[in-house]
Order: C-alpha cells, then sequence, then structure tokens
C-alpha cells in the first residue's frame, strides 16, 4: 500500500474506504461490516464516515467494523456545517465517538462550509485537539477562496487535509485547487472517486482495463491515484468489486494510457466551480 504524508507528517493509506450510504438499511449492515473488515485486512485501514451517513447509522457500521482493531484503523468523521460553532461541535464529536465505540478521532472534517464564522469553527476544533477528542482537523467542499480564507485564519499547516469530488469526469480541481493544496503540501481526499458508477462504462477506460487486463474500475482508481498527494476513499460493500479497488494503487498507468484518457475526460483549460455531490 502507498502512503501520502499530512501536513504534521503523519503517513495514512492513500487509498482507503468510503461509508458513504451505509448505515441507511438495517439488513445491509452484516455485509457492510463485512466489507469494511475485508478491507482492513487488505490494507484498506484509513476508513472514513460522517454524522450525515445514514444519520449516524454509517458510523455505527464502522464501530462494529473496527471493534477490536482499533489501532490498525485511522478513522475520519465529518461534521454538519450547523454543527460547528463553538457550543456544538464537541456535542456533534461526542456523539460520533459514541457511534464509533473509540476515544479520540483521528481527524475530524468541517462537511461543507455553512453560516458558521471559520474563526469559531477553528477554535472549536482547536479545543477538541486539546481535549484529546481529536487528533488533526480538516475541511470537505472548501474551494481555492475558501481555503485562503481557512489559512488567513488558522495558518499554512493547521488543516490537514481537504475532502472532494475528484475522479475522471469531475477534474476541475486539476486547474486550481489541487495545485493550490499541493504548494502546501496538503493532501486532497478524493471522495467518489469513481464516479456515480457512469465513467466506468466509458470506452477509452475499458480500452486501458484491457492493455492491462484490470477491471475499469482499477484504472479510474489509478488515475486518481496516480499523483502521491491524493488519497482516495471509493466506497464498497461487495467483496468481488474490493478486489478491484486493491489493485490499483499497483498498477502504473503508461503516458499511452494517460493520453487515451485525458482524450476521453478532457482536462480543465480554466477555473470552474468546485463540484459537491
Amino acid at each position: 500500500m502507498r502512503h501520502a504524508t499530512l501536513p504534521d507528517g503523519t503517513r495514512v493509506p492513500q487509498l482507503g474506504l468510503g461509508t458513504w450510504h451505509m448505515g441507511e438499511r438495517a439488513r445491509d449492515a452484516a455485509a457492510e461490516v463485512k466489507a469494511l473488515q475485508a478491507g482492513i485486512e487488505l490494507g484498506l485501514t484509513l476508513i472514513d464516515t460522517a454524522e450525515m451517513y445514514g444519520a449516524g447509522g454509517a458510523e455505527s457500521v464502522v464501530g462494529q467494523a473496527i471493534a477490536g482493531r482499533r489501532d490498525r484503523v485511522f478513522v475520519v468523521s465529518k461534521a454538519y456545517p450547523q454543527h460547528a460553532s463553538r457550543a456544538a461541535l464537541p456535542k456533534a464529536c461526542e456523539a460520533s465517538l459514541k457511534r464509533l465505540g473509540i476515544q479520540t478521532l483521528d481527524l475530524y472534517l468541517l462537511h461543507w462550509r455553512g453560516r458558521v464564522p471559520l474563526t469559531e469553527t477553528v477554535e472549536a476544533f482547536e479545543t477538541l485537539k486539546r481535549q484529546g477528542k481529536i487528533r488533526r482537523w480538516g475541511v470537505s467542499n472548501f474551494d481555492v477562496g475558501d481555503m485562503e480564507e481557512l489559512m488567513s485564519v488558522a495558518g499554512e499547516d493547521a488543516c490537514a487535509t481537504n475532502q472532494v469530488l475528484y475522479n475522471l469526469g469531475s477534474r476541475g480541481i486539476d486547474f486550481d485547487l489541487l495545485p493550490w493544496c499541493a504548494a502546501r503540501r496538503m493532501p486532497i481526499m478524493a471522495y467518489s472517486p469513481l464516479g456515480q458508477g457512469g465513467i466506468l462504462k466509458d470506452r477509452a477506460l475499458a480500452e486501458v482495463a484491457q492493455r492491462h487486463g484490470v477491471a475499469p474500475a482499477t484504472v479510474a482508481l489509478a488515475w486518481t491515484l496516480r499523483r502521491p498527494d491524493v488519497i482516495a476513499i471509493p466506497k464498497t460493500a461487495n467483496l468481488e468489486h474490493l478486489k478491484d479497488l486493491v489493485a490499483a494503487p499497483t498498477l502504473t498507468l503508461t503516458a499511452g494510457d494517460l493520453a487515451i484518457l485525458d482524450r476521453a475526460f478532457p482536462p480543465p483549460k480554466k477555473a470552474t466551480p468546485l463540484e459537491i455531490i
């Protein structure tokens, strides 16, 4: 497993597991827990979740999956923007910790920007750090302007990551946000790195996959991981699909492969608004 380095020097797996849409149906919980545990055994020890997912249900699923494995797992969760205040964030964090069955979050993110001033949110994050409730904090769905404002409030090294939509079909951040974060040695965390499934049917992706004898999902994920400063968190509860994901870090795409994919999914030529799903 390749690793990315956070601003504080912590090395984390470049490929982890997301949990969006997990914890929504009780009948699926056992399969979801099994998939997460299988991923951990395969080295996917970074797990991303959020209080929003399944109204806390995803955090409960993660809690079951990591029971007895806490020392092997890097746990990320996210808070609603309405919970980002000085008074509400500690309560939201405590509720997430309870559902996860752990004492400390490795990384706590603001899910997207809301009405609470960033100065207050940063203060709340730093208080949670001092209390030992979280080890580090970051943001999600922040564009360049948001990040610049955050840096003016928190300083250059305080934010651990920015989690954003990034995949072959949604690569607007290649123009400005990704270089901006790279210049500050802040890795991007890519959610939905396989899109919503549509890009996996593309002929160019199938062509590259056939050349390497792998699944299109493996190629799409390898493309996202082509940079050492990008962490990807695909979601799956399918054990066969999991095998395709695990193969991505060891797949090296050639210049020819990348050219084929660039023709099918052109890189941005100008700044575009950040995509959020």
